[in-house]
């Protein structure tokens, strides 16, 4: 369904004036007076004419709800907090395959390849995400371990929360909940091919075929294959990504829905660890893109298998229930090496390791959502439980060599032992939504979580978190038809194994995440804006202390004492500024520096980490003609960021500053549609060819540079039915 535009009341240069002059109501300095209370957005009704959840088929960049931040089915304007969703749309426009492309393209993400290019990990306002969600499930994400990238062909969109989440993830970061949400059934029978080819010999075909599966249409399912072979700008690379999906949705009555589905996915890649090394006086080799550090003998190889089951149950007075189940298995071999000098009056070698392992994913919830009346008002509540368990084995091979021949050929790895951890989360959590005035309202949430920390075959390594507090409160206050106030403190916690001088694991890390800001809605939701100024503490780092203190048999010992402070801007626009004219533009700025380390008080007041920059600017928009030239349309967009630095020690001693300066890559598409079946698009992606460094290195004893994508083409045909 595409975007409502009400008649007479489109007026594009009253509307956007007036959410300019809205939006500069709210200045740095007002935002940090009210750094402590973080921000929430005003309600808007849904209506028939509005958009929907689904954002498949509505030709939009933005949703009409979501419920990521709290289990509440709210719009953005009434989320109070900084929310993005990337729309299918915007995933087809911008020919987004994997999340690593939704962490290029999402304002305040940041794709992350210090660890080489296949070893990705994705931060938010200056923290690493470690957890990512399918349907609202969270599901334990370790980018530089074993974290896959979800082939994005079986999703519907990606709906982003930054800052902390804790009361729908439970333990995490105060970074950011990532939300990849499934594509669904249809209601009427339709089939889609899709075929691409692209620069590097890329090329891409998948199925997306979905129908109601009886008369009645009570039984529906969908089933999307996808294939993709593909070799890369680096000399030898080869990758292949293949899936599975298939779903089915089943209404068992009036009342009751039950949703049942399975995918597999199968990666595998011969370049994922080696970065670029630096010269030994720290400076960026002088190499070209296409070098590439690693051998002919590596590999990365997973196969991801996951279930999933969904039952909801309207109830009476408008409650409902809803049950959710989410069980994945990962098997992943690594086997590869990266270019090493650990030895700096040595010449360069390799550091070679193999390694396997057999992830396994439990997720369950079930909550009760629904409205009630108090005080003459209606107010809505939700009411659940979850409960996670991850379980990893991890199979060890030898040589693990720190210095391998730079040109030796493939080791002989021999397995010599396993390890096991078992983690068990258990929650229970609310969240209320009270209207206490027509223009105000209140989100307050709570959740009590047991965390167990197992080690099998050891105790050393057991720790336990026994109901730990999470937080939520959000206000919202409506200014008129079109914006909102909203102030917000959010927090969430994370476990740690250090132990103190007697033995015992210290506190957990708690982010709180304080947030204010405006919102704006319009063109009956077809368009969101909003404006933040946020703030987070994490505090209750583990800090080394004197080994003196700690008790006999101990390494080392800790307190938790340390503090990191993030603090910055978030401002994005998202949406149709017109019936034919979409656009997904945001600004994050993020300075974030530590506050307290008493083991290194040198390091106060100075970067927490200086290789995330600060500013980033993501824009893309895409523009349908009219009359003569209504097939046709146009789209472009820019990723602009910071500089990026690291200081570091080099051979002979002296400190030196590597830096990638700041950069902009421009991208470009253009799509016809041929028919009312057949659908050509072509995207060019870093048109003006700028050769950057998308990470940078920390030291000269291993690699951390790692080059960005050069100038690619890649033409689509899609031909549905």
């Amino acid at each position: 369904m595409s975007p409502h535009f009400p008649p007479r009341r489109f007026t594009p240069t009253r509307n956007l004036l007036a959410m300019a002059i809205c939006m500069t109501t709210v200045t740095p300095a007002l935002a940090e007076e009210q750094a402590a209370a973080v921000i929430e957005l005003g309600a808007t009704a849904i209506n028939d004419s509005s958009l929907g959840s689904t954002t498949e088929g509505s030709k939009s960049y933005t949703t009409g709800s979501m419920a990521t931040a709290t289990k509440l089915p709210l719009t953005m304007r009434e989320t109070p907090q900084a929310v993005t969703v990337i729309t299918r749309q915007r995933m087809d426009d911008q020919g987004m395959t994997s999340i690593n492309d939704v962490a290029r393209y999402t304002p305040g993400l940041f794709l992350n390849q210090s660890n080489g290019p296949g070893r990705q990990t994705y931060k938010a306002r200056g923290f690493d995400v470690d957890n990512i969600m399918y349907d609202g499930i969270p599901s334990a994400y370790t980018g530089w371990v074993v974290g896959a990238q979800p082939n994005l062909a079986m999703f519907d969109r990606v709906e982003v929360v930054r800052g902390a989440t804790g009361l729908v993830t439970g333990a995490g970061t105060p970074s950011a909940a990532i939300n990849l949400v499934r594509k669904r059934p249809l209601a009427e029978q339709k089939v889609t091919l899709t075929g691409a080819a692209g620069s590097w010999d890329n090329y891409r075909g998948e199925l997306d075929a979905s129908s109601p599966l009886n008369d009645s249409g009570t039984l529906r399912g969908r089933v999307v294959a996808s294939y993709r072979d593909a070799n890369g700008f680096r000399d030898g690379q080869q990758e292949d990504h293949g899936l599975f999906y298939a779903i089915t949705e089943a209404d068992l009555g009036e009342d009751t829905t039950l949703t049942l589905g399975l995918s597999h996915q199968k990666d595998k890649t011969n370049v994922f660890w080696g970065a670029i090394p630096t010269d030994l006086n720290g400076h960026h080799q002088d190499l070209p893109r296409s070098y590439n550090p690693a051998t002919d003998w590596e590999v990365k190889d997973q196969e991801i298998n996951t279930l999933f089951a969904e039952l909801r149950q309207r109830l009476a007075n408008d409650w409902k229930l809803q049950v959710n189940a989410i069980y994945s298995e990962q098997n992943a071999l690594f086997r590869g090496s990266y270019q090493s000098r650990w030895d700096l009056s040595k010449p360069l070698s390799r550091t070679v390791y193999q390694s396997a392992y057999d992830e396994n994913q439990l997720g369950l919830d079930t909550f009760a959502s629904g409205p009630f009346e108090a005080f003459g008002r209606t107010h809505e509540l939700v009411v659940g439980a979850s409960k996670r368990i991850y379980d990893m084995t991890e199979r060890n091979y030898s040589p693990y060599d720190l210095d391998y021949p730079i040109d030796g050929g493939k080791p002989n790895f021999l397995h010599t032992g396993s390890s096991r951890y078992l983690i068990n989360q258990e929650g229970v959590y609310t969240t209320t939504r009270l209207s206490l005035a027509d223009p105000l309202k209140l989100i307050l949430g709570g959740r009590l979580d047991w965390y167990d920390y197992d080690q099998r075959g050891s105790n050393e390594g057991d720790y336990k978190v026994t109901r730990n507090v999470t937080r939520y409160a959000g206000l919202i206050y409506e200014l008129d038809e079109h914006h909102s106030l909203y102030t917000s403190y959010t927090d969430i916690f994370q476990p740690q194994d250090n132990k103190d001088p007697s033995g015992t694991p210290v506190r957990p890390i708690e982010g709180k995440n304080y947030e204010v800001g405006i919102k704006g809605e319009y063109f009956d939701g077809a368009l969101n804006a909003s404006l933040a100024v946020f703030r987070i503490d994490q505090e209750n780092r583990a800090v080394e202390v004197d080994k003196s203190l700690c008790r006999a048999g101990q390494f080392a010992c800790y307190e938790a004492s340390g503090e990191v402070r993030s603090q910055g801007i978030d401002f994005e626009l998202q949406g149709a500024l017109t019936e034919q004219w979409q656009i997904g533009a945001g600004y994050t700025y993020a300075r974030v520096h530590t506050v307290k380390d008493a083991k290194n008080p040198q390091k106060v007041n100075k970067p927490f980490e200086s290789d995330t920059p600060q500013h980033q600017l993501k824009l893309f928009t895409t523009y349908h003609f009219q009359g003569p030239l209504e097939k046709l349309r146009v789209g472009g967009g820019v990723t602009w960021q910071s500089r990026m630095y690291n200081d570091f020690t080099v051979a002979d001693g002296s400190s030196y500053r590597l830096e990638q300066g700041a950069y902009a890559v421009t991208d470009l598409m253009a799509g016809y549609a041929v028919n009312q079946h057949l659908d050509l698009q072509l995207n060019a992606n870093n048109v003006f060819d700028r050769k950057y460094y998308s990470s940078i290195s920390k030291s000269v004893n291993y690699g951390g540079d790692t080059f960005g994508d050069p100038r690619n083409l890649m033409l689509t045909a899609k031909y549905s039915f």
